[in-house]
């Protein structure tokens, strides 16, 4: 069974108040609707002390709003029309924090964002590559299953690539577990959740929540409602954006584990990774249980043995899956 977050440090439900070390923070598509909500929450983080903002507009509005928090980071906004405004957000970030795209509307799966955000996490990679090659990358932007292939593309033909580096963000999956779970449990429960941040590729470890009890109707249930739990938010906003609020929460603590672990805390998380563990298989990259340090992953855990029959199907599905996504995103930066 995997560790509980009550067994050791892991990425803390409030920012830590600790004098923090100088860590600025990149947020590229600062001005959308995660982006908005992220810099607000990383700006009310102390372990943040400079926010690089950048989007193609309003990035100095963001910049003006959130800079009045009274918090000590600094905070400077740049557009694509700012003389070298991407470079600028980026020079020094220790992390940089990628939701830039187009949100999904009512019909649309993650998938269906491939042909606008593929480019634009090209792009920005590419930038990144460049400018602050050393800086670790949260990669928010759908289809994450494809995202984080292409940016490990990009930083392999820029030959600055390091695979501890590059995460993609599935924290809102296991926001939404343990919030589904809750309804059942009376309590906030922590679920891992491991596979990729799609569909049947989002994978809840019921099986490890210690004292929780389901029906197969209710495992069954609950497991479509954490796969497809973005669809709840995207079919509520009838067609005005995807889960904003939510994901902006869940990257600002996954960014927060990344500034704890660089501050020397042993810190646990689960993340999109590039790991072997399905090598045998041909798949790349996998979401699972990871240990963080100062240099990004320290190492990668497999799944536990104790995983369900009915998991481990599931993880065979969403692997047929994953191969597809990795292979797209991996084609689209050999075919440009």
């Amino acid at each position: 069974m995997f560790a509980t977050r009550g067994a050791i440090k892991l990425a803390a439900r409030s920012f830590s108040t600790a004098v923090p070390q100088q860590s600025k923070v990149a947020v590229l598509g600062a001005a959308g609707g995660i982006g908005q909500p992220l810099s607000l929450l990383l700006k009310a983080n102390p372990r943040v002390t400079e926010l690089g903002l950048y989007d193609i507009h309003n990035t100095p509005g963001v910049a003006a709003d959130v800079g009045h928090i009274n918090t000590l980071s600094n905070v400077a906004g740049y557009t694509a029309k700012d003389t070298d405004g991407l470079k600028k957000a980026l020079e020094g970030a220790e992390l940089v924090v990628i939701p830039a795209g187009v949100p999904r509307k009512p019909g649309m799966t993650r998938d269906d964002l491939f042909n606008t955000n593929a480019s634009i996490v090209r792009n920005l990679a590419q930038a990144c590559a460049e400018v602050c090659p050393k800086a670790k990358l949260l990669i928010i932007s759908n289809p994450v299953n494809s995202t984080v292939p292409i940016a490990t593309e990009v930083f392999k033909k820029a030959e600055v690539y390091d695979p501890k580096k590059i995460f993609g963000v599935t924290t809102l999956d296991l926001l939404r577990a343990s919030r589904f779970v809750g309804d059942k449990l009376g309590r906030i429960a922590d679920v891992p959740v491991v596979g990729g941040h799609a569909g049947i590729t989002i994978i809840p470890l019921f099986s490890q929540v210690e004292g929780l009890e389901l029906s197969k109707e209710e495992r069954d249930a609950l497991t479509y409602r954490v796969q497809f739990g973005g669809d709840e938010v995207v079919k509520a906003k009838d067609g005005a954006g995807s889960a904003t609020l939510s994901m902006a929460f869940a990257g600002a603590r996954f960014a927060d584990s990344l500034l704890r672990a660089a501050a020397g805390e042993d810190v646990l998380e689960w993340a999109f990774v590039r790991t072997d563990l399905y090598k045998s298989e041909g798949l790349e990259f996998f979401s699972t249980y990871v240990k963080l340090d100062k240099d990004g992953v320290k190492e990668i855990l497999p799944l536990p043995a104790s995983i369900s029959e009915y998991e481990k199907e599931l993880v065979k599905n969403a692997i047929v899956e994953l191969k597809k996504s990795e292979a797209k995103g991996t084609a689209f930066v050999a075919g440009n």
